[in-house]
């Protein structure tokens, strides 16, 4: 889902509730794909806990409750992931949001039933680290060397990286290419239509 709009709304929303230093769009999106409070702290790295915890609670009160920015699935994301189902793979999100924000998303996108095992980062380690994929890998007893961690942030193929996961880019996201090329993933697309096509020319074993 393309939820880039609302975070960046939500934490702007947040930064002028509690008249913090501003922070531009594009200073927010940079953090979007860690875990609430890492990306706050990332943004502004010299306060305390305490103010670290007032603003993650005035952020989660507007993506929650408060803001009403669309955050629509991309063209094709329902279908792609009928398709995968259908073919034989399993499916996981592992997400910088809350338990409480990633099933608001999948309730308002109905994508619950493709996907049987989740991690958040208030659940576990926020990405890059790699503990939320290394239990994902456990809870469908696969092995590393048959996952693929897709995502579209330089967070998400840290995490495949240090999980020893491939790790998939797609160029519609959050960070640009040439950036998540940098972090050696095995392939990318430019738009989720392509993804079967790739892992059908892709000597993987499926599990």
């Amino acid at each position: 889902m393309d939820s880039q709009a609302q975070i960046v709304n939500c934490m702007k929303s947040t930064i002028t509730d509690l008249k913090l230093e501003a922070r531009t769009d594009k200073q927010i999106s940079n953090i979007i794909g860690l875990g609430l409070e890492e990306a706050i702290i990332a943004l502004y790295p010299l306060i305390d806990s305490k103010l670290v915890t007032t603003i993650a609670q005035t952020y989660r009160e507007h993506y929650l409750f408060k803001d009403k920015t669309p955050s629509p699935l991309f063209d094709g994301t329902k279908e792609v992931l009928t398709t995968l189902r259908e073919s034989g793979y399993d499916l996981a999100v592992a997400t910088g949001k809350s338990r409480r924000g990633l099933d608001k998303g999948l309730t308002e996108t109905g994508l619950n039933e493709y996907f049987p095992i989740t991690r958040c980062a208030d659940e576990t380690r926020s990405k890059p680290h790699p503990q939320m994929l290394e239990e994902i890998l456990i809870d469908y007893n696969c092995d590393a060397s048959t996952a693929l961690m897709i995502g579209d942030s330089e967070y998400d193929l840290q995490l495949a990286n240090n999980a020893k996961v491939d790790g998939f880019a797609v160029s519609y996201g959050v960070h640009n290419l040439i950036r998540l090329l940098k972090h050696d993933p095995v392939g990318f697309i430019d738009n989720i239509r392509q993804l079967p096509e790739w892992l059908g020319g892709c000597p993987r074993t499926k599990n």
